[in-house]
């Protein structure tokens, strides 16, 4: 994006001023104020820009713009018409009009001294392995999936009906994403590989479990809730990204889930947070991450138990769904690290070895 494109856009949002090529819907108003750029360097699948240190461009791919289209403005609408407030302030939508019709920019606030999850949760974590105070993270991260369920499941006028009882045959999508792993992984014709398939049985049948649910309460989902997406910053925690999750192959993943799947998916995360800090200290404090592993994942999952309870939603979460949808997480990750972070396979497997030896 070529410098100087963020600022200006900007400048026109505050002042309302038409811009060639392009369609806005407005979510927040945005005041004029500086205009300074800088990109934001952490690894995305979008570029994301700060301008003037208060706001924040996330200009998207063509190709995912055509994808995603009113995915993540139609949820951030919902969120912004409900009055959920933990994800940065949304204030326009972008589209471009012609040949490359779709969303090309997102803009919402800048949240100071934000660090993602991939930071501030591995940090926290080494710093209790090196004698700091406990990672007590969990309990925070789950009340917060709760409360963003909760939002997401309450009527709008964006989304009038969130809720729905559906029937969906998990198993063969589960089932299919298992294939893919195996394939991807049996490829190197190494230890691991020789590991995963001898593991397969067992995996499909944890997928099979899903079964057991014939129908479920489904919810717009967040679609890619990982600690990635959770910023702390200097006024508490934000959920951001709301894009949907880049391994599902549906356009921006399913309109509709339980919401056990982003449960999973956040779940999942914080194990894989526990796999780079094993990695980072080199196996010294290997059975102290295990340890905490084990804690921090039922933390999560009761605080967010208790969340929906008291906010009368409890029966958006089917417990029966969690470790099909887990073990399928974990066998997308292995794809994402085969298509587009080799390095990255360590994480997953790490997880399933956990699991599964």
């Amino acid at each position: 994006m070529p410098t100087g494109a963020s600022a200006a856009l900007v400048e026109a949002l505050a002042t309302s001023r038409a811009m060639t090529g392009l369609r806005v819907r407005h979510f927040v108003p945005l005041a004029r104020g500086p205009l300074g750029e800088r990109p934001i360097t952490v690894d995305q699948t979008n570029t994301s820009v700060v301008v003037g240190e208060r706001v924040v461009v996330k200009w998207m791919r063509p190709a995912a713009g055509a994808v995603f289209l009113d995915r993540a403005p139609d949820l951030l609408a919902h969120l912004v018409a409900g009055g959920f407030t933990r994800t940065p302030t949304p204030y326009a939508a972008v589209y471009r009009d012609g040949p490359d019709a779709g969303l090309a920019a997102l803009v919402t606030r800048f949240l100071p001294d934000a660090a993602d999850g991939w930071d501030w949760c591995v940090d926290a974590l080494l710093d209790q392995l090196d004698g700091g105070p406990p990672a007590d993270l969990a309990g925070d991260l789950g009340v917060l999936a709760g409360e963003l369920h909760c939002a997401l499941a309450t009527p709008s006028g964006i989304i009038p009906a969130p809720v729905e009882v559906r029937r969906r045959d998990w198993v063969t999508d589960g089932l299919a994403v298992l294939d893919q792993a195996h394939r991807f992984v049996g490829a190197a014709g190494d230890e691991e590989a020789r590991w995963f398939t001898a593991r397969v049985p067992r995996l499909a049948a944890d997928i099979r479990r899903s079964r057991e649910v014939d129908r479920a309460y489904v919810i717009p989902p967040h679609g890619d809730l990982h600690v990635g997406q959770i910023l702390r910053w200097r006024d508490g925690l934000a959920v951001t990204d709301f894009d949907g999750n880049p391994t599902v192959a549906a356009p921006g993943g399913a309109p509709t889930e339980p919401a056990a799947r982003d449960v999973a998916q956040l779940r999942t995360s914080l194990l894989h947070v526990g796999q780079i800090a094993d990695r980072r200290t080199e196996g010294r404090h290997r059975s102290a991450v295990a340890d905490w592993c084990r804690r921090v994942v039922d933390d999560l999952l009761a605080a967010y138990l208790r969340t929906l309870d008291e906010r009368g939603m409890a029966h958006l979460f089917d417990e029966r769904l969690l470790r099909p949808f887990e073990v399928e997480q974990e066998c997308r990750e292995l794809c994402y690290a085969a298509r587009f972070l080799p390095r990255w396979r360590y994480a997953p497997m790490g997880v399933l070895r956990s699991w599964y030896d």
